[in-house]
């Protein structure tokens, strides 16, 4: 896994064909989101720290908006 940004984290947990999860254990919140049951992207929080990480080639997983 690597850092993604936060659009395209929000980018995936907004799709529909995607399903996420959220777990809060002792100040550190984890948002894990999946696809077909694998586990795709994932969002940690510990205090004010807020970092986003997807797998490779998620770029292939973020829908393309239109203007």
């Amino acid at each position: 896994m690597h850092l993604i940004m936060k659009s395209q984290f929000d980018d995936l947990r907004l799709n529909d064909d995607h399903e996420y999860s959220a777990d809060d254990k002792g100040g550190k919140k984890v948002v894990k989101i999946f696809k077909n049951g694998e586990l795709i992207a994932k969002k940690i929080s510990v205090k004010r720290s807020v970092q986003y990480f997807g797998i490779t080639g998620v770029e292939s997983l973020l829908t393309e908006h239109t203007p």
